[in-house]
């Protein structure tokens, strides 16, 4: 998916277009950690991923690159091949709530664990509710480095649009939230148990090449009510998942650590409508042609969901100073501007 590119990107896709491909964003400005060598250790690095989805799919694909072994889960057999073909050395078919860790023989030998299972509702961290005991006994072996974790913003809940850091009040409202935070707490325990240092990463709302403005545009798809509700907030904590990458690549360099939380955010928390309307003038510029059906469509959305039915949400502006000063980030795409532009610029249509 994001290893394509094309010289002729010359009109737009049709409604009936086949799926779109990107090229890699340049690599982050920093090394990783050397392999280390000695017994298991001599595999180099190895890195297991608990629910290889947008995120874990693409730290994978750029750490096999540099020699890393990767391995991970996924619950679609589809998935699982796809994620075979991309070179993952080992990809396991696991569902938390039905599998038992044994099935993963892997993860016993993980010198980082990525965990982005997401909670359940009533249930929590299905890892952590389930599995607990199975996880403390197959990670403790002292091979694992780190254990991240990939939480969300949303911790922080409304904070009447002022700024928040990771030293910020957590006042989750949603289930949703509370569930994140609880996650969190219980990873760090977690790790408190194995004497390993525990990352938890908050990131705002993940973007990339095949999922952004663009291709929401460009495949002609109505946006979801929860969608539309959140066009009228004021900030959007966003973050292009090349830079989430950075950051966690970042964490790994730490020669100590004691397990931090970081906000992986870019600098310009702007409202949804306004990164829609940036998006498709960069399409209408592209392909003028299509101008007037992407306003149609557009306007007839707008009729299905009036303005006055909709509710402002949390409003939170989301520092990211802490992976700067700490880790040593310098975002790739500080703006959904510069990220939308090179998504944009790196696509191409089958039929073109």
């Amino acid at each position: 998916m994001f290893r394509f590119i094309s010289g002729g990107c010359n009109k737009a896709p049709s409604s009936t277009m086949n799926a779109i491909h990107c090229a890699s964003p340049p690599p982050p400005p920093f090394s990783l950690p050397p392999a280390k060598g000695g017994g298991i250790g001599s595999q180099g690095n190895r890195l297991f991923v608990f629910g290889v989805g947008f995120v874990g799919r693409y730290v994978s694909n750029q750490l096999l690159k540099q020699g890393w072994r990767v391995s991970g889960t996924c619950t679609c057999p589809v998935r699982k091949r796809e994620l075979e073909m991309m070179g993952m050395h080992d990809s396991f078919l696991f569902d938390a709530n039905k599998n038992e860790l044994e099935s993963l023989h892997t993860l016993k030998d993980a010198t980082h664990v990525l965990i982005s299972i997401p909670p359940l509702s009533g249930l929590g961290d299905p890892l952590l509710t389930l599995h607990h005991k199975d996880l403390q006994s197959t990670l403790n072996h002292g091979n694992l480095q780190s254990l991240c974790y990939l939480s969300s913003t949303s911790v922080y809940g409304d904070c009447g649009g002022a700024w928040v850091d990771e030293d910020s009040a957590v006042n989750p409202a949603t289930e949703t939230a509370k569930a994140r935070y609880a996650a969190e707490k219980g990873w760090q325990q977690l790790g408190c148990e194995l004497d390993v240092p525990v990352n938890i990463f908050r990131l705002g709302g993940i973007y990339g090449c095949g999922r952004s403005a663009i291709n929401t545009i460009l495949q002609q798809k109505s946006l979801s009510r929860e969608q539309k509700m959140r066009e009228t907030k004021l900030y959007t904590a966003r973050v292009h998942v090349a830079d989430i990458y950075q950051a966690l690549c970042a964490s790994f360099n730490l020669s100590s650590s004691s397990g931090r939380v970081y906000n992986v955010v870019d600098d310009d928390p702007a409202p949804r409508e306004v990164v829609f309307d940036f998006a498709r003038d960069l399409i209408e510029k592209r392909w003028p042609e299509q101008a007037i059906a992407f306003r149609a469509q557009d306007k007839a959305e707008d009729t299905e969901f009036s303005h006055k039915s909709r509710k402002i949400g949390e409003e939170k502006r989301v520092s990211n100073v802490r992976i700067k000063k700490e880790l040593g980030v310098r975002l790739l795409y500080p703006s959904y501007k510069s990220g939308l532009e090179n998504i944009l610029n790196s696509m191409y249509d089958d039929h073109s």
